[in-house]
């Protein structure tokens, strides 16, 4: 024991020296709303097999959306503007002129037969003459394959060889029958003869045209559907062809009409503010933990600044893109760390009532041993959710399944490691052992006392909760049928203005005075040219005349230089792919739970979380409150609670169940509700001491966000204690038990 000890204090000092190192030398990179970025405008122009207008727009603006994930750019933002432009902006660039050329190039790819060299004879109609890579001419006849019948293409360095750079293309579908079909005719002719290459040509240039191997039989060709682009590519050029084959070509060509330096979309004084309410909201949340665990709580106080340092060590060594949700998520992460230190004290504070003569440090080890299955159960069910979220979603749901994921592992290393090595290091200390009642953990608690006391019978009647839980529900359809949800201008488009002032105008101020005038969600934003852009949703002629005398008013006199409706910037594409990942996210769930505590207990923490999604929808609908971005990240926090919440329940079931077989499910579902339920007023009350500081000191910018992460914790609360509960105990009664659990 002491051996272990040892390492996992060598463990946690040598995570913690870590992070302190990546924390101090590597910057964390901030978004656009956080401090602005690199906007560049695109005009899509019409080709001779496509006319530029809103349906291609919108279909190139998704092939960039693409593109810019695979630059690895973080939290980009994309808008259609007008029917024919395309803002993109950029947090944390650092070669604007090589991005724009990137999201610039149309990526036509095609792969054509050689006919010959112009000096042959026998030209057709319909082929071209193209410069290859060394400058021959060559004859192309019409094209065999296009970009869209490529799989993937990835850039590879061939150490065996030392050929040096190349790309790997990997055709699917019909391409890879076109593919040995064109190789297997170019098979059939002489080494050394023209004919016997194939052309790869991207924008109208040859970029390889390699000649057919002699291996390969003629009439046969090449039936494994890949092939190399070889030349002479460095690492970052072989990189970027890959990534814009792969990407696909654009429907229509396009120009870059402007490319500028923009500010931030917050102001500083929101940021300040939200900055505040982080570190007030921290303070409190460790307070608590203290009142309520003493000496224990203030080492989970530690191990959660060892949390955020962690947290924020391992954003800034992935790259990771840091927004305002992102830090109010971040922050809300910390809030609900401290739920895993939460179960193991309260599990330990069980095991020292149980036993005779326990000492402090029995009880922990005891604590941590029971309590590592529902912390592993429930961090492992969250890491399934934001690892689909991270591989299926794209663009701000993407962003929010890194940070998501961080924060499960950081809550898992600070509570089973860093606090286990204080608290085991303060509970063998004599002084801890004579004063057993300064450890936090001799003691029920006032929330389990009067539990014990009454001893509810909440279970008994499962179906009055469900049927409260239907009013609920009721209530919360009525809510999205009659007011309807107000879609933010991410999802609906709007309106955007851009102004010349006579003298500067301060972006803060603007926000402000838009926010008098009814309009509080503008966005506004400053360039480096003393421009002012201001972002709503759709407007009237009227109430854009409006904007533009509050302007002038700040300005001096104001020119309304650009006027144009924009599109949605979360497009159908990403819509659609964040409504898969989720769907198969929740899916993921359902199967380890029912692998992990049978199918009963796992659509019944899945039905819990459908139900707490529909109330917290229901509420903003009638609340008005706008369904956004921020609203979008909240949700999705929302349903890991959730789940998590569930599985605590779900676990302390399953070892009831081991223990009192021949018990009905009702009373063993009852018992294992009252002996979690101070784990959950305890966790609960710290994450919403956070969110009630984010709340009420956090500006606009965070109000609606702390808002409906108010909503979602307190449903959830009560959706795993009176719904996913009774669920369970319905379904047991009908499939007879839990034949077989654990």
């Amino acid at each position: 024991m002491i051996r272990s000890a040892r390492v996992r204090a060598l463990l946690a000092l040598t995570v913690i020296a870590v992070s302190l190192y990546i924390a101090l030398t590597v910057p964390i990179r901030l978004g656009l709303d956080l401090r602005g970025g690199t906007q560049i405008v695109l005009q899509t122009r019409s080709t001779p097999t496509a006319t530029a207008g809103r349906e291609a727009t919108d279909r190139t603006l998704e092939v960039l959306r693409g593109r810019i994930d695979a630059l690895g750019v973080a939290e980009p933002g994309l808008v259609r503007s007008g029917d024919d432009r395309i803002i993109v902006e950029l947090p944390g660039v650092r070669d604007p002129k090589q991005a724009a050329e990137v999201l610039g190039r149309t990526a036509q790819l095609t792969i054509h037969p050689v006919a010959g060299t112009p000096a042959e004879s026998g030209g057709r109609a319909g082929e071209r003459v193209l410069p290859d890579d060394s400058g021959r001419q060559l004859r192309l006849r019409a094209a065999a394959l296009t970009g869209q019948q490529i799989e993937d293409a990835a850039a590879r360095f061939d150490q065996e060889s030392g050929a040096g750079w190349h790309i790997a293309v990997d055709f699917g579908g019909t391409g890879r029958a076109e593919w040995a079909r064109l190789t297997g005719e170019a098979a059939c002719r002489p080494p050394g003869d023209p004919g016997r290459r194939v052309a790869i040509v991207l924008d109208e240039r040859i970029i390889s045209s390699p000649e057919v191997d002699p291996s390969v039989a003629c009439g046969t060709g090449i039936t494994a559907g890949s092939t190399r682009i070889t030349g002479s590519f460095g690492d970052a050029e072989a990189r970027e062809l890959a990534l814009l084959i792969k990407g696909g070509a654009l429907p229509v060509a396009v120009e870059t009409v402007e490319q500028r330096t923009v500010g931030p979309t917050l102001g500083a004084e929101a940021i300040a503010a939200s900055t505040w309410a982080a570190l007030l909201g921290t303070g409190l949340t460790s307070l608590f933990v203290i009142a309520v665990y003493r000496l224990m709580g203030l080492l989970a106080a530690l191990a959660l600044l060892c949390h955020g340092l962690i947290s924020y060590a391992a954003l800034a060594a992935l790259g990771a893109t840091l927004t305002l949700p992102g830090l109010a998520g971040f922050v809300l992460a910390i809030g609900m760390a401290v739920d895993a230190n939460v179960l193991v004290f309260e599990r330990a504070r069980e095991e020292h009532a149980a036993r005779e003569r326990p000492t402090p440090r029995s009880a922990l080890t005891a604590g941590f041993r029971n309590a590592f299955s529902a912390i592993a159960d429930s961090n492992i069910t969250t890491l399934i959710a934001a690892a689909l979220l991270f591989l299926l979603a794209s663009g701000p749901v993407r962003g929010f399944g890194v940070t998501l994921g961080i924060g499960v592992l950081a809550s898992m290393v600070s509570a089973l490691l860093v606090t286990r090595v204080l608290a085991d290091h303060a509970a063998s200390r004599p002084w801890l052992r004579e004063r057993p009642h300064l450890s936090g953990i001799a003691t029920t608690g006032p929330v389990r006392d009067r539990l014990l006391r009454r001893d509810p019978q909440l279970m008994r009647r499962p179906r009055r909760w469900l049927a409260a839980s239907a009013v609920l529900l009721v209530l919360a359809g009525t809510g999205i049928a009659v007011r309807g949800l107000d879609l933010g201008v991410e999802f609906t488009g709007g309106r955007l203005a851009e102004y010349s002032t006579a003298a500067p105008v301060d972006p803060d101020r603007a926000r402000a005075a838009l926010a008098e005038a009814g309009l509080p969600r503008a966005v506004v934003q400053s360039s480096g040219d003393g421009r002012l852009t201001v972002r709503t949703e759709a407007l009237t002629d009227a109430r854009a005349a409006e904007v533009t005398r509050t302007i002038g008013a700040l300005g001096g006199g104001a020119d309304r230089i650009r006027d144009e409706l924009i599109g949605p910037s979360l497009g159908e594409e990403l819509r659609r792919n964040a409504l898969i990942a989720l769907g198969l996210a929740l899916g993921a769930q359902l199967l380890y739970l029912a692998a992990r505590f049978r199918w009963v207990l796992g659509t019944a923490a899945v039905t819990a979380l459908a139900h707490d999604v529909l109330v917290l929808l229901g509420v903003f609908a009638w609340l008005g409150k706008p369904v956004d971005g921020v609203f979008l990240a909240a949700l999705l926090t929302v349903v890991g609670y959730s789940v998590n919440d569930s599985v605590v329940v779900f676990d302390r079931i399953r070892e009831l169940r081991r223990r009192h077989r021949g018990s009905p499910p009702h009373r063993v579902t009852n018992q294992a509700i009252l002996q979690t339920l101070p784990r959950t007023v305890n966790t609960g009350m710290g994450a919403a001491l956070i969110l009630t500081a984010l709340a009420v000191l956090g500006g606009d910018s965070l109000t609606d966000f702390a808002l409906a992460l108010l909503i979602g914790l307190a449903v959830g609360t009560w959706s795993s204690v009176f719904v996913a509960a009774p669920v369970a105990v319905e379904l047991q009664h009908r499939t007879g038990g839990l034949r077989g659990a654990g």
